[in-house]
Formats: structure tokens, sequence, C-alpha cells
């Protein structure tokens, strides 16, 4: 896993081959498995006529949500992209004929400097050596016949890397740049313009003046076809029931740890007698008490005031020890709280300035100063600290080699054992304001104290506030009245309307959704939406996860395809009528040759805005306008354009000035700049050509 894990961090190639060590499809017999499953026979993919096996495929995911923590349908579509990526790059390989052997491995390897300085691949002379390192792995098939056997999934892995490394070299060697499209390049991004101009906005134009038919739509959409392309989807309404506590729930939870605050008196079925029970304040066995009453266990760690994160923290700092307090509410709990014991001034807060130097614990590699010359320095920053005048955040800023430094040098608050301990001791003894200066394995600190404060032990007694039975048991039979009542009426909405239930609508949901507006993963949902048996209209209750039920109908099944008018109609509405706009604004102002002729119109302005880029058309006080900004840099200096139909109404433009950058001397290191950069992007475009052909069977919907 070192040897991938170092190999991973420098190269895209991993990044795009493996992504992660686990996602080996170029594993044989990964393809064709005949094993039997109930459910759908299918393979959960055919690409280009190759079948991925639905069983190694859940393997895979199922590594992928216990490794990761992801949800489900997160790790389906990971292993999914994976194993789309890494098919269709094995096909073009045997295609071409494209194969890997031992000294692409040795190459991948031997790059490895994790690799490199591991004693156990080293030979007499104290230097990697690739046959030690292949008789290391001859000996762990005989002596770790399991971890041979997660080598062979890496090793595999390593060859599909060389097996591209050799694809990119072939199509990088096919490809260029001149220096002509270098010194375009250059120019598009250095170059840049001022201008002036006057927006007239489409609204100016009332939409009483502008018709646009359903004939004028219906063939923008014809000739826009591939804008307009969708997937299956379907969209439903439906109506919530949560399980949340009520008042007198939560009044019931209030008063059962109120209860546990004292000693009570409770009869004893077993001895017929009654016994005195002690409560939290007088026990002396803290932990077991807490443990036999509180949904959360004890905690013996004592905690800074700002750890408590509610309102209630500085009553709990304020009792005294023995002291109870609550039932409070924080958060999603309920709670009584105890103080046990105070550490005073044990939570310490300060701002330092690092002065690293070459050689010290986790110092940067462009920090070049040794030892003597950071001491020295260090001294410096330390007198500047120490004035009164000084603003040490500025100089943390100015001098610190530390994380922090952007911070103005606040490391927040800590307690012994978080810092150096000689950092640590100093902020201890001394006061509020202190500036001094302290050596440590990081190097100097010049370290200012800001704050002290207490350390609590706190013992809690936690109720979650959750509903009752009895309102948990209100909420089924309401949600399963809702669903019987609306399947007999068939009238979903009206049923909801008769009882004051919220409806929510959801539209365009597709097959392999999880996550919809108002529902968190509920991926049964989903499906259930694209089942056959599944008709426009039906009614179904689900449990949801944060607790209580959901009634939802099904009220459209769209087909794949391309969208309907009655799905675009108003936003190609507003596009025709935009462009209606502004041929009959062009048609208004064309006798305005000046920007000060249309000014004249106490509506419109002159703006003005300055180093705009070809690259970023982003106009100050118009928006993103790209085919205005192409124009204006068309144009020559001190000329005026025609009226111009942008994205947010109609412009003129005058061209200030057009700014040229100086040409470099030599246009070498840039063009190998601009291939770095095209080689880093060549693979995934060419994966994403071949997959924009490939023949792709997607069947994850069947399984997941």
């Amino acid at each position: 896993m070192a040897v991938l894990g170092k190999i991973r961090q420098r190269s895209i190639f991993l990044i795009l081959v493996i992504g992660m060590a686990l996602f080996a499809f170029v594993i044989s017999g990964v393809f064709g498995s005949n094993s039997a499953n109930a459910g759908p026979t299918d393979p959960v993919a055919i690409i280009n006529d190759d079948e991925v096996d639905i069983n190694f495929f859940r393997q895979m995911v199922e590594q992928t949500e216990r490794t990761y923590n992801y949800s489900t349908l997160q790790s389906v579509n990971l292993v999914w992209n994976q194993a789309l990526r890494n098919t269709i790059f094995d096909q073009q390989f045997e295609a071409l004929g494209i194969d890997a052997g031992k000294d692409q491995l040795e190459q991948i390897i031997s790059s490895d400097e994790s690799v490199l300085s591991n004693p156990s691949f080293q030979n007499e002379a104290g230097f990697f050596d690739f046959g030690v390192f292949t008789d290391y792995i001859a000996q762990m098939k005989i002596e770790s016949p399991a971890s041979y056997e997660n080598w062979k999934i890496q090793e595999q892995s390593i060859i599909g890397v060389a097996k591209q490394r050799i694809y990119l070299d072939l199509i990088k060697s096919s490809s260029g740049i001149t220096e002509a499209e270098a010194i375009a390049d250059y120019h598009a991004q250095n170059d840049n313009i001022n201008i002036q101009y006057v927006q007239i906005p489409f609204d100016v134009i009332p939409d009483s003046l502008v018709s646009v038919t359903d004939a004028e739509v219906k063939s923008y959409i014809k000739e826009h076809q591939a804008d307009f392309k969708r997937e299956a989807s379907r969209n439903i309404q439906y109506v919530s029931f949560s399980e949340t506590p009520t008042e007198d729930d939560l009044s019931t939870i209030r008063l059962r740890l109120d209860a546990l605050k004292t000693e009570r008196i409770a009869y004893n079925d077993v001895s017929k007698l009654t016994d005195t029970i002690e409560g939290f304040k007088s026990t002396k066995n803290i932990a077991d008490f807490v443990d036999q009453y509180s949904e959360v266990p004890f905690d013996s760690v004592y905690r800074a005031r700002g750890q408590f994160n509610n309102d209630y923290a500085d009553i709990l700092f304020q009792l005294d020890k023995g002291d109870v307090f609550g039932p409070y509410r924080d958060g999603e709990n309920f709670k009584i709280s105890k103080l046990i014991n105070v550490k005073k001034n044990a939570s310490l807060r300060a701002s330092h300035i690092l002065l690293a130097y070459k050689g010290a614990t986790r110092a940067g590699a462009n920090v070049s100063r040794n030892k003597a010359e950071a001491k020295a320095e260090a001294n410096k920053v330390y007198r500047l600290a120490r004035r009164a005048s000084s603003d040490f955040e500025a100089l943390a800023r100015e001098y610190s080699d530390g994380p922090t430094k952007n911070r103005g040098g606040d490391l927040g608050f800590f307690r012994e054992g978080e810092m150096a301990q000689e950092f640590f001791n100093f902020a201890n003894k001394n006061r509020l304001g202190k500036v001094g200066l302290v050596e440590t394995e990081f190097g100097f600190h010049i370290i200012k104290v800001t704050d002290k404060d207490d350390l609590a032990l706190i013992a809690d007694v936690v109720a979650a506030a959750v509903p009752s039975d009895k309102t948990s048991n209100e909420v089924f039979r309401s949600a399963t009245q809702f669903e019987m009542d609306s399947n007999e009426s068939g009238y979903f909405i009206t049923v909801a309307e008769n009882n004051k239930y919220d409806v929510r609508p959801v539209k365009q949901i597709t097959s392999l959704e999880e996550n919809l507006p108002g529902l968190f993963q509920q991926r049964n949902i989903v499906r259930w939406t694209f089942e056959d048996d599944t008709k426009v209209g039906d009614i179904k209750r689900f449990s949801i996860t944060s607790g209580g039920y959901v009634v939802v109908q099904l009220t459209a099944k769209v087909k794949e395809g391309f969208a309907s008018i009655d799905e675009v109609g108003n936003k190609v509405r507003k596009t025709l009528t935009n462009n209606k706009k502004a041929a009959l604004i062009k048609k208004q102002y064309q006798d305005k040759a000046t920007l000060e002729a249309l000014a004249t119109d106490e509506s419109l302005t002159i703006e003005t805005a300055s180093a705009i880029n070809q690259r970023n058309p982003s106009i100050v006080g118009a928006g993103n306008e790209p085919y205005l900004v192409g124009v204006a840099f068309a144009m020559e200096e001190g000329t005026t354009s025609n009226l111009i139909e942008g994205e947010e109404g109609v412009y003129k433009v005058l061209l200030v000035k057009k700014n040229i950058a100086q040409d470099l001397d030599n246009y070498k290191e840039y063009t190998e700049q601009m291939m770095t950069s095209l080689s880093s992007r060549i693979l995934e475009n060419v994966f994403q050509a071949l997959e924009s052909v490939a023949t792709i069977d997607d069947n994850r919907a069947l399984y997941y």
C-alpha cells in the first residue's frame, strides 16, 4: 500500500487509472462470471460487449462502504466510474497490443521514495535493488499467502498504470503545440481592454409588444436538440409525518431527570418494602449512577469551557463542587449536570511567532536558514514584540513560519500534552500579556499569553429528546390513515388539504438518486418509482431514516429522450422573447451613434469597465458577456461598436484602451508549460471521447 500511496500523490496516472488499489478491475475473471444470484441475472454493466459481473461489483461496493464510510449509492457510483474507466481503457490496450512487463513494473516501483528508503529492499551497499524487492515478494508468497494475494491485486493495478503510461506516451507523441499557438494563448491570458459601455436591458421593451408562438418554441427545440436531451425521470409529491416529541413528551423527560437529582422513596416489588434510592447530588459512585440512568456513558475527561458548546457553560463552571444543575436542553438531549472538580487556569491560550530552521521538526521545504540564523532572527522579532506599540498579530503575519501566521499566530486554547513541554511551561507560569522567547524542537517561538481558563470535570445524565410511544403510535396512525384515505379516494391533494397537511412536489428524479429535497438517503422511494409495477397515481407509505413516515404519490413518468414544450417551454420562450426584444431595441436606437447619444435617455447611463480579459469575460455591472468581450477585442482603440446583443441586454461599446502584453523573448518555456498542462488533461479527455462513442448498458438501478 505504501507503494501505491506514494505514487498516487505524484501521478495523474494512478488518480485516473486506479483511484484506489481495491478497484483493480483488470484482474482476470472479473468479466463473464457465471455465479448464480437471486433476483436479476443481468450483468451490472455491458461495456462494448464486455460484461461487468455483479458479484465482483458488489464486493467492491461493500469494501468501499466499509473503508470510506460512504453510503451505498455513493459507493456504487464510485465503483461504477472506475469500472467504466478501466474497462474502456483495457479494451483500447488489447486493440492496440499494449502490454507491460517487468521493466515497466520496475520503473514505477523504483520511483517510490518509501520503497527506495526501505531497508528490506536494499542491497549490501545500502541502495535499492529490484532483485531484492522481487525476492521479498517471493518470500511473502511462502510465508504470508494473504499478503501475497493483496500484493497481486496491487501488482495488476501497477501494470494498469504502466499500460496507461505507454498509451499516453503514444498520444503525446502525435500531439504538440506550435509557437504560434503559444503566442496566441499567452496574449489571450495577458491582454486586456478598458471600455465604456451603455447597457439597454431587455425589459425596456414591454412583454406585450412581443409574442412567441408554440411553433417557434418547437422549432427552437428541434434546432437545439442536444441542449434538451434528458434522462428518464419521475415526478412525485409527498406528505411527511415527522416523529417529533410533543411538549407533553418533553415535560415528562424533564420531570424524570429532575426526580434523579435528589433521594427518593420507591416501593420494592421483591422485598415488599420501601427503599431509599440515592440521588445524583448525593451519590458517591458517579460512574455507576451515570451508567445506570444516562443514555451516554460517564466521561472522566476534564473539558474546557468552549467544549460545552451550549448556553449553559458559564453556569456549569460557576457551580460549587457537588452541585447539580438542570434539567436543561442541550441540542437533541436533556441533561442534568454535576460539577465534580475544577482545575484552575489549566486551559491556556497563546499566540506565537515561529522562526524555524533547516532540520527542525516539521520545518517547511522553503526554510533555508540554519539554527544560528533562526536564533538571531528570533531575538530581533522578540525585541520588536516587546515594544508597547507593537502589533503582535502583524508581526506574526510578517515573520512566522508556522501555519497559524494567517491567524496572527493565534493557537487557540490548549492544555498540557497538546504543546511542546517548553511552550506549555512558559504559558502556564506567566501572566496574561507576557511575551517571551522559547526554544522547542520546532524552532524558536516568540510567545504571547492571551487567555487562561479553568478545566472542569462534569458528569452528565443524558436523556434524548425523543417522542413517547404514544406520540410515535399517533404519527404511525396518521400516516397510515392518510395513505388509506388517499388510495380509496384517489385524491391525494384533496385529502391532504382536508387534513391541513403540506404537499411537497419533487420533479425530475433520475434512477440513481438517493437524496431528494427534504428526504435524505431515501433510495427505497426512488427505486419504487422506477419499478415496472408502479403506475402514475400510485400511493405508498415509507419509513424515513430521520424518524417518522412519508406518504408518496407518483405523479409522472418521463421517458428518456428530448424535453417537451411543457417542460422547457418557459425557458425557451424567454430566450426567444429576448431575441425579439433585442431586434426591437436595435431598431429603436439605431440612430444613436455614440454612447452620449444613448445616455440622453434618462434610464441609460455610461458605465466604465477596466482590465477585461478574454479568459474571464465578466464585466462589472453587466455580468458574464463573452460575445460582447470578443467583439470589443476585435475593435480599434477609440472606435464605437454597433448595437450588440448580449446575455443581459443590448450594448453599445467604446473601446478606450487595448493593453497588449509585451511579448516574451522566447516562448520555449511557455510552450513546455502549456504542454505539461495539456498532458495532465489528455488522458481524461481521451476517456471522455471513448466513453461518448462506447455502447454502455447501465443496469445499476436493477441492483441498488
